[in-house]
This record gives structure tokens, C-alpha cells and sequence, in this order.
């Protein structure tokens, strides 16, 4: 680790032993301890915690340095921040990663949770650690119970058969939202398959159209990106419901479309092949054949299947179904391109206006007819775009309703309110959202907790009981085998049915962790009660929260779960917030050499190697400065060594001032006092922008500003170390880097003659009339080159200006031989000639 002397004072800059000198203060002091009681206006801090899988890794030193710099401006504002760390601890990463070494999850993640903790307090984020908490922790996951009970009792959890996402590996279900596009489990990247199963899930399609609109209101202050993901994610569609009487069944079948001005272009109906729909209207002849199409297509993902380019198959169910307007008999198939879970499962097919029919149609020699006129420019196939409305009806064909020459919107409004007149259909609204898949068949979860009986069917768990704390099973082989472990608990599963006090069992599934870290950061708010999950008085206090800070892995899957479980709380009476978050703050990640890091490639960067080299805050001061948050940092591009430097230059600052604390600033050399506030004032408008690279930018510039000042004689614009202006500016030094570099400011701030912290000193206060610029630097350019540089009065006239540059003796050198035919000002800083 370099080390810098200090000539004056014989002091050495060592990082090391500034990071042990001061964790030991902090820990004496709490300074970041959030009062519940404060009268101090309240600022909730959060940042996403881990997975305790292993030590803390540079994504987590980018995503804790920027979220501090936030953290700790809000203390020194005078707010009363709420800043607290726990972990994500029980889940898929902790459990496979435990088996991999070979280890039991509870002793794997509670060391892993040890080690975690002592990089963090290393590090120096401004954690409440006296809020901390474990997700798996029974004192935490007995509310998580307690909160499914509540869900259970209004409607909100259910169990169902249905087809379900089955990744083969981790061998457990999985959410749609844990599929990533290529149709591989976001966890561990195996191809994901299809079950039919019963499973437990919440109701998140009850909030649908809530979370859709709710991300009008967040659009300000959260990422287009993520934004746009939440919305494609809820997908809602406007349409209508038709119902198809089908040959030989008394209950017709009731199609999605969110085109039924196009029912005349009808020519089939396609069904699921492994919707519950296609098993009912399969005749005899053809089950065979549907039977061995179906297995086929199970091995498929829905990526696989909604594939452009995947070529079109299906079979014939043998029965036909009438088309409500036009009487025609129609053919229903079987195929793949359409998914159990969208509408009914089954869709018209309208080969004239989807691409996918068009390829169906074509595929099995079935009728194309256009509904829709494409313009006179059209070199495609089918035709979804807008248009009027044609062959509706088709020549020759009776029908009651006539929508030709209509635009698109009229078209549909005219067939909707038929279909509706006709008692043949309905309009209705559509969402892409499923309800979330919540059970898994792993051990290292929060149990179920419900019982089921023979007579009573599914009992809850009475909340008196809870937690239903999981059996250790130690020794027991926890590899995932397609069932839970916790089935072999015969002990821990063979129950009395609390209704009855008959013989019942435990539910042997356990929740997905996104349950867990769906309402964690209720829990912060008062995290040792233990009389209920949440004081609902002081969660409405902090929240909601602030300034929330993770990454885009989680723009759906996360993000998405912790807004329903908000709005569900809130319909429950037990907050009053209707989002959770009510800014977002998404980090980039941390590459090496254009490519994420990986053990596979090589090209793995160590934090714990990174922080002994270097120290701490130049880390943190490296990964603040790379780059805009949003951005990736490439390790290989920055350099923590020139970090150093930077932080040895500033520390030399503190011990070059010889005035004494409270000198009056006021008597002091006023150009670096303009410096000093016209830094403060910037740096306060970056940091609530979320500009930190840029707020490095300045405090470096006020650095090289205080040197010049301290080693430059009064005759070259410097003043002295014992000006008090010298002194006013490295205090605020010292300020600025509390917010990136805590130990280096920590150190500054004693050498300065003060008592710690300095990061609860409060803001400095800026003087409006030393913002006032006396002058300003006005660029002139010939022909887009610099030529010449003017100090000019900030009020200067266009003309003023025109005429100070065109007579600047660079100006008319450059100029000569030349006419001038265009000059082009923007006063007071720029003026552009254009000559030939």
C-alpha cells in the first residue's frame, strides 16, 4: 500500500492504519444509528443487500460506495437518515452453493454472513448495523409466514395445477419473471422445461393494472430502462372475449383477441397443446397423435416456442367450431406457438393480420384472408398495421355486421359492441402478467405454512405456532431430487390438523426468496419487535423509501414483487404508501477488459486484493469517479494508484494549515473563497443528480485550487497556509471526501484541530455573493480553432463581446488575409468567425 510522508509534520498518509484507527471510533460512536424519535426531517437510505454466497465482490463495492455518497450528504443536509443493512440469506445461491461445499446451508451462510459483515464495517458504509437481520433468521421468516397467512386470508395466495416453469438442474419450479429471454433459469442457466404441477402462488394479477399505472408517477425518478421493462413486463392489451360454439360440446370456447374487428378473417382457431382446453376437445382419433405432439412440445421453453423463426407444426383436434359472426365451421388445431397461460389458451387464427398464423396457415394449406388494407407499398405477408377495414364481411358472406371502409379503432369499437349486442362475446383487457409462482421444491426456504387435512383440505398454520421453523436435517442429502427435502422429515411433517386434531401433514414446499426481499425493508423500520412484523406508525414515518439503489438484474423480477407486496400491505391497513420506492437508482456493473467478470475466463478482479493494495477509499473513490452510475466501470481502465495520489495530496492539505479552528474565513483571501463556495454550491445540485463521478471533478479541482493558493506567493494569486480562507477551504476538503473517502476525511478533519465525526458536521453554507462571478473566461474560435481567450464582465453584450474578440490582436493576426462571414456569439463565453 503507498505511503506518502508529510515533510512538515514527519506524518505518513497510511491507509492502513487510518482504516483500523478510525473503525474502531465508529464503532464507539454509531454515528449512523437512526433516531425513530428525532424531530429532524427523515431521508430513507436503501441499497439491495446480498446473498451470502461467498465475500463481498466489486459489484457490491460499487453499488455500497455510490449509495453512500447519498447516505452521507443526507446526514450532513441535517436529515435523520435511515441507512440499514441486512442479508438475502435464504434462497437457491446460499443452497447451492452450501452443496457445492458440501456443507450444511445454515452453517455455510451464517459464515459467509460473518465475513460479510467484517469486509462491510471495513469498507465504511454508513450502515445502521443495529437494524441488521438474516432473512433466514426464524425471528424474520416467522413474519414472512405470518404475511403469506394474511395473503392466504384475503385471497391473494393459492395453490392450482397448472403447466409451470421446471429448471432440471436446481430441480424446482420457477416464476416466468425467473426465465430469462433464452429460455434458461436466471440462477443457474439451465434450459427451463415444462411440469404440470400443483403449486402455491400469489395473486399478482389482482394489481395488475394498479402497477401499470403507477409507473406513470415514477417516471421522473426512475430509469427509462427499468421503467419500460415494468411496462412490457405487465403487458396490458385491450380486446375482447369471443365465444366459439364447438361441435359436440355444450360449453363453447371463449378466445382473446385484441383484433376482433378481424373475426372475418378467421379461418381456424389454434389451442395450447398443453392447455387443459386442447386434453377436452381431442376426439378419439386423434389422441394419439395429440398425445405424442404434446410430450414433444413439453421439452420446449416458451422462449423456443414464440420464436419467429421456429417453424410452425400442430395437429388436428377433429372438431370444428363456429365462427359467431359469419356461421362458418372453423378447425381448431393444436400447435405450439401459443402458450397455456395467455387469455384461455386458445386464439383465432387470422392469418391475414399475424405473421405467426400467415406461417401456420401456409404451413397446413388453410384458408388466408385479409381483414385489413395493407398500403399500396406492402411486400409483405401478413398485415397487423393500421388501415380500413376490408372483406368484412367477405362477398356472399351474411353476417349482421358490416365494417367496411372503417379504420382500425372504429372497426374494433363497431365489432365489440356487436359481439356484446349479439351476447357473443365482451370486451375486456389483457395483461401478459401471470400470477407468481411462489413455492419450491428446496430445502433452504421459509416453510409453507399450511397444513393439510383429509377432511379439512388446506389449514393455516394459527399464527400462535409460527414460526414453522425448518428441521436441520443434518446429514441428510439436501442435492435437489424434483421433491423437497423436507418430505423425508416424516417427524417434522406428520401434524395434527388444527381445525379436526386429525392426522395431517405440513406443506413440504418452501418460498421463493423473493418473498423474502419483497417486505425486508418494512422489517428495518423495526427490526426487533417481536409482536408483529412491522410497526405500521414508523414504517409510515420513513417511508416510503427515498432513494432505492441496485441493479437492472432485477428491473422485473424484484422490483416488481416488492411494488405488489406494497400495494397489497396498504389495502391490508398496515402502510399507507402506495410505492415502495419513490426514486431508483440503477448501478452499471464492474467489467474487466470489455467483458464481465468470470472465473471461467480469468479475468476475475478481487476486492480483498483491490483494498490491500490500494486501501479502501481509494476503491471507493475509484469506483465513484470511473463513471455516471448508470454506466459499467472496466476495471481495466481506471486506476486506483492515481487515486492514492489524489487522497495523499489532499491529506497533505490538513497538516499545511496553521490557523487556528474558528479563524473567520471572512478576513481571508476572497478568489479562494469564491473557489470554496462555488464548489460547495455545484457539488450540492451533482450529488441530487446523481452526477458523483463530477462531484470528484470539483473537490479535485478545490484541491489543486487550496495548493496553489498555500504554495503560490501573494504576487502569483496565492495567500498562505495561515490565511483563514486556506482553512476554510481544506475543512471543506474534508467535508466532500467524507462523502467518498470516510477514513482520509476522518484523518483530515482531527489534523485540522476538530473531534470527530466529520461526517455529521452539517453542509457548509455557501454565500450567495461569492457566487457572483466578476468575471468570466469568453472563448474565441476562427474557423472552430481556439485562437484567443478574454476576461470579460459576466454582463457583456453580444455586441460587447463581438467586438472585444475581432479586436484581440490573436484575432486579427489570425484573421488577416481573411473575410469575416459569419461571427457567432453566445455571451458571455463563446464567440465562433467564420472566415473564407
Amino acid at each position: 500500500m503507498s505511503e506518502q510522508g508529510d515533510p512538515e509534520q514527519g506524518a505518513t498518509y497510511d491507509a492502513e492504519a487510518m482504516q483500523a484507527k478510525w473503525q474502531r471510533v465508529w464503532d464507539e460512536l454509531s454515528p449512523f444509528a437512526a433516531n425513530d424519535d428525532s424531530e429532524r426531517e427523515k431521508r430513507y437510505a436503501l441499497t439491495m443487500f446480498p446473498y451470502p454466497s461467498g465475500d463481498l465482490h466489486m459489484g457490491h463495492a460499487e453499488v455500497t460506495a455510490l449509495h453512500d455518497v447519498i447516505a452521507r450528504y443526507w446526514w450532513q443536509k441535517g436529515f435523520e437518515v435511515l441507512n440499514p443493512m441486512g442479508w438475502d440469506s435464504f434462497g437457491l445461491p446460499a443452497e447451492n452453493a452450501a452443496i457445492r461445499n458440501d456443507s450444511h446451508p445454515a452453517d455455510y451462510t451464517y459464515t459467509n454472513i460473518a465475513t460479510q459483515l467484517e469486509s462491510f464495517q471495513k469498507y465504511a458504509v454508513s450502515f445502521d448495523w443495529s437494524r441488521r437481520f438474516n432473512t433466514s433468521d426464524p425471528s424474520y421468516y416467522r413474519w414472512t409466514q405470518w404475511l403469506f397467512l394474511k395473503f392466504h386470508e384475503k385471497g391473494l395466495a393459492y395453490r392450482k395445477n397448472s403447466p409451470v416453469n421446471w429448471c432440471p438442474n436446481d430441480q424446482t419450479v420457477l416464476a416466468n419473471e425467473q426465465v430469462l429471454a433464452d429460455g434458461t433459469c436466471e440462477r443457474c442457466g439451465a434450459e427451463v422445461t415444462k411440469r404440470e404441477l400443483t403449486q402455491w402462488y400469489f395473486r399478482t394479477t389482482e394489481y395488475a393494472q394498479e402497477l401499470l399505472d403507477s409507473l406513470d408517477g415514477l417516471e421522473p425518478t426512475w430509469s427509462s430502462k427499468v421503467i419500460n421493462a415494468q411496462r412490457n413486463w405487465i403487458g396490458r392489451s385491450e380486446g375482447a372475449h369471443v365465444s366459439f360454439v364447438v361441435q359436440g360440446r355444450e360449453e363453447p370456447v371463449k378466445v382473446y383477441t385484441t383484433r376482433p374487428d378481424t373475426i372475418f378473417g378467421t379461418t381456424f382457431l389454434v389451442v395450447a397443446v398443453d392447455a387443459k382446453l386442447a386434453d377436452e376437445l381431442v376426439t378419439d382419433a386423434q389422441r394419439p397423435a395429440f398425445e405424442a405432439y404434446r410430450d414433444e412440445i413439453r421439452k420446449a421453453s416458451d422462449i423456443d416456442r414464440l420464436a419467429t423463426d421456429r417453424a410452425k407444426t400442430g395437429v388436428d383436434l377433429g372438431v370444428t367450431a363456429r365462427n359467431p359472426v359469419t356461421g362458418e365451421e372453423l378447425p381448431i388445431w393444436a400447435t405450439d406457438y401459443v402458450l397455456a397461460d395467455y387469455g384461455t389458451g386458445a386464439v383465432m387464427g387470422v392469418p391475414g393480420g399475424d405473421q405467426r398464423d400467415w406461417e401456420f396457415a401456409t404451413e397446413m394449406g388453410l384458408p388466408i384472408v385479409r381483414t385489413t388494407e395493407p398500403p399500396a407499398d406492402f411486400e409483405g405477408e401478413a398485415y397487423a398495421g393500421e388501415g380500413v377495414a376490408i372483406n368484412s364481411p367477405a362477398p356472399g358472406v351474411e353476417a349482421g355486421l358490416d365494417i367496411n371502409g372503417l379504420a382500425v379503432a372504429e372497426a374494433k369499437s363497431r365489432a365489440i359492441a356487436f359481439l356484446e349486442e349479439q351476447q357473443v362475446g365482451e370486451g375486456t383487457v389483457n395483461f401478459r402478467l401471470r400470477d407468481w409462482l411462489l413455492s419450491r421444491q428446496r430445502y433452504w426456504g421459509a416453510p409453507i405454512p399450511i397444513i393439510h387435512c383429509p377432511l379439512d383440505g388446506e389449514v393455516r398454520v394459527p399464527e400462535d405456532q409460527l414460526p414453522v421453523e425448518l428441521p436441520e436435517l443434518r446429514g441428510a442429502d439436501l442435492k435437489p431430487k424434483g421433491t423437497s427435502p423436507l418430505g423425508a422429515a416424516t417427524e417434522w411433517v406428520n401434524v395434527s390438523c388444527p381445525t379436526c386434531g386429525g392426522p395431517a401433514t405440513r406443506d413440504t414446499d418452501t418460498m421463493d426468496t423473493f418473498v423474502d426481499s419483497s417486505w425486508y425493508f418494512f422489517r428495518y423500520v423495526s427490526p426487533h419487535d417481536e409482536t408483529q412484523a412491522f410497526d405500521t406508525e414508523l414504517a409510515n414515518a420513513w417511508g416510503p423509501i427515498d432513494l432505492y439503489v441496485g441493479g437492472d438484474e432485477h428491473a422485473v423480477l424484484h422490483l416488481l414483487y416488492a411494488r405488489f407486496f406494497t400495494k397489497a400491505l396498504r389495502d391490508m391497513g398496515l402502510v399507507n404508501w402506495d410505492e415502495p420506492f419513490s426514486a431508483y437508482l440503477s448501478q452499471g456493473k464492474v467489467i474487466n477488459n470489455g467483458r464481465k467478470m468470470s472465473k471461467s475466463l480469468g479475468n476475475g478482479i478481487s476486492l480483498g486484493a483491490q483494498l490491500d493494495e490500494f486501501g479502501v477509499d481509494a476503491v471507493r473513490l475509484t469506483l465513484v469517479f470511473a463513471s455516471p452510475p448508470e454506466d459499467n466501470i472496466d476495471w481495466a481502465d481506471v486506476s486506483p494508484g492515481g487515486s492514492v495520489r489524489f487522497l495523499q495530496r489532499a491529506w497533505r492539505l490538513s497538516g499545511d494549515v496553521t490557523s487556528e479552528p474558528g479563524a473567520d474565513p471572512a478576513t481571508g483571501d476572497v478568489a479562494l473563497r469564491k473557489v470554496t463556495h462555488k464548489t460547495v454550491h455545484e457539488v450540492e445540485a451533482l450529488v441530487e443528480s446523481h452526477r458523483f463521478n463530477v462531484v470528484v471533478a470539483r473537490t479535485m479541482e478545490l484541491v489543486n485550487a487550496t495548493r496553489k493558493a498555500i504554495d503560490n506567493p501573494v504576487e502569483k494569486g496565492g495567500c498562505g497556509p495561515a490565511d483563514p480562507a486556506v482553512r476554510e477551504a481544506v475543512e471543506t476538503v474534508a467535508i466532500l471526501l467524507s462523502l467518498v473517502a470516510p477514513y482520509t476525511a476522518e484523518e483530515m478533519w482531527e489534523r485540522l484541530g476538530h473531534q470527530p465525526t466529520v461526517a455529521r458536521v452539517g453542509w457548509p453554507a455557501v454565500d450567495p455573493e461569492l457566487l457572483i462571478e466578476d468575471s468570466v473566461t469568453a472563448v474565441v474560435q476562427v474557423q472552430g480553432k481556439v485562437r484567443a481567450r478574454l476576461e470579460v464582465s459576466p454582463d457583456i453584450s453580444a455586441a460587447d463581446l463581438e467586438a472585444a474578440a475581432l479586436a484581440d490582436p490573436s484575432i486579427v493576426a489570425a484573421l488577416e488575409g481573411k473575410t469575416v462571414r459569419k461571427v457567432i456569439v453566445r455571451e458571455p463565453k463563446l464567440v465562433n468567425v467564420v472566415a473564407g
